[in-house]
């Protein structure tokens, strides 16, 4: 394997682990399960802009960003997961997460971040570009983008041959898993913060 395909490997598989569109794919078809067929499109697209756009950023100016708005990869975990978790709470108690007139806002906020974009993707964005040539991460991080709109656009399938009723039911599921998936961020925001203040404080 020559060096180029070898670094593209190491570069798109770790990002592939940490987008985890196959993992979110429920949550998505969770959050979108309200919103007309025709809409879901429009989400799915938009989400994936977001998040594309999003980890250019990063990917091109992650650390800059957050040394300069002294912002750490640990507080950007917390503010995501307390809002993964307002999400959850949302649709536990009312029986859907959004309404359905703020689509645009749905593919934003959840699902382009922090569901895809959040900060395991950027810390390792961040990582990556160190690590590798500038292009191989951005070659990689397409590829990765490209996957995970084609997995999102996978809803529909699911969506027509489950059915309502299937999909409330997992829906409700999957609305639980969101919460602890949002308390686990917290968590290790919580840890990342208690390690980063352990340094500062030893330095």
């Amino acid at each position: 394997m020559s060096e180029f395909w070898n670094d593209i490997l190491l570069t798109f598989v770790p990002l592939f682990i940490v987008v985890d569109a196959v993992g979110n794919l429920p949550f998505v078809i969770s959050i979108t399960d309200q919103i007309p067929a025709g809409e879901r499109k429009k989400v799915v697209n938009l989400s994936v802009i977001t998040a594309s756009l999003l980890g250019l950023v990063f990917l091109f100016m992650g650390k800059l960003i957050l040394d300069l708005m002294g912002i750490s990869v640990g507080a950007f975990a917390i503010a995501g997961g307390i809002i993964l978790l307002l999400f959850a709470i949302r649709y536990m108690t009312s029986g859907h997460m959004v309404e359905v007139i703020k689509e645009e806002m749905v593919a934003v906020v959840p699902i382009g971040t922090p569901l895809t974009m959040g900060p395991a993707t950027i810390t390792t964005l961040i990582l990556l570009v160190n690590q590798f040539p500038v292009y191989i991460v951005l070659i990689s991080f397409g590829l990765n983008m490209l996957a995970t709109w084609l997995i999102f656009k996978s809803n529909e399938w699911f969506i027509h041959y489950m059915g309502q009723g299937g999909l409330k039911a997992m829906s409700r599921i999957f609305s639980l898993f969101l919460a602890a998936i949002a308390i686990s961020m917290i968590i290790k925001g919580l840890r990342l913060e208690e390690i980063l203040g352990a340094v500062g404080g030893g330095s």
